[in-house]
């Protein structure tokens, strides 16, 4: 299959991008501080962050879609990343797609997360015409959930989940999940 055009979006302060190379190195850098990845397994070294971009590129170049660059324009060129991908394991509540962000702390509290992530949430259900997004977390993470909450997705508790990527007795192996269906988005007057 031939690789497609990767889409840009642009919201009122952010434009989500396909990645350049120039994103490596602050991608990788906020990969790095511990801040940022206080609620992963440890933060990630230049090559896995790399691959992780490179991933990242693979998608898009297949779907025309996935895990953008979150660029400041005139500000900064990569404050991080957000975007959609189906979920690449089994749980209850697989196959969804995932709504993800991660951010350069330098940038907290401005509301750049819900922003963007609200543009890859209307591209997932307006342009891809999916039913559900989901999107999840530790429980100690209350900003994410934060943003998960501004963006009008729901927790049911009785749905929270062990991640099958981390072993049993990992302090981070349990995950609150939140969804949003195309039902729900549009009852909130989201078009």
């Amino acid at each position: 299959m031939p690789p497609v055009t990767p889409v840009t979006l642009k919201t009122e302060r952010l434009i989500l991008r396909p990645w350049r190379d120039s994103d490596l190195a602050p991608f990788a850098a906020m990969n790095a501080d511990p801040q940022v990845m206080e609620h992963f397994p440890a933060p990630m070294t230049r090559a896995e962050s790399d691959a992780m971009v490179e991933a990242f590129r693979k998608s898009m170049a297949a779907e025309g879609y996935g895990r953008w660059v979150m660029e400041l324009p005139g500000i900064a060129p990569c404050i991080g990343m957000t975007g959609l991908s189906a979920v690449p394991y089994e749980t209850p509540f697989t196959p969804a797609h995932e709504l993800a962000w991660r951010m350069d702390a330098a940038f907290w509290g401005h509301g750049y997360a819900t922003e963007a992530a609200r543009a890859a949430m209307a591209y997932g259900f307006e342009v891809l015409d999916l039913p559900e997004i989901v999107a999840f977390t530790v429980p100690a993470n209350i900003r994410s959930q934060a943003v998960m909450q501004r963006l009008g997705m729901r927790r049911n508790p009785n749905e929270d989940f062990d991640h099958p990527n981390l072993p049993e007795g990992h302090p981070l192996r349990r995950h609150v999940l939140y969804r949003m269906t195309k039902e729900a988005w549009h009852a909130a007057g989201n078009r």
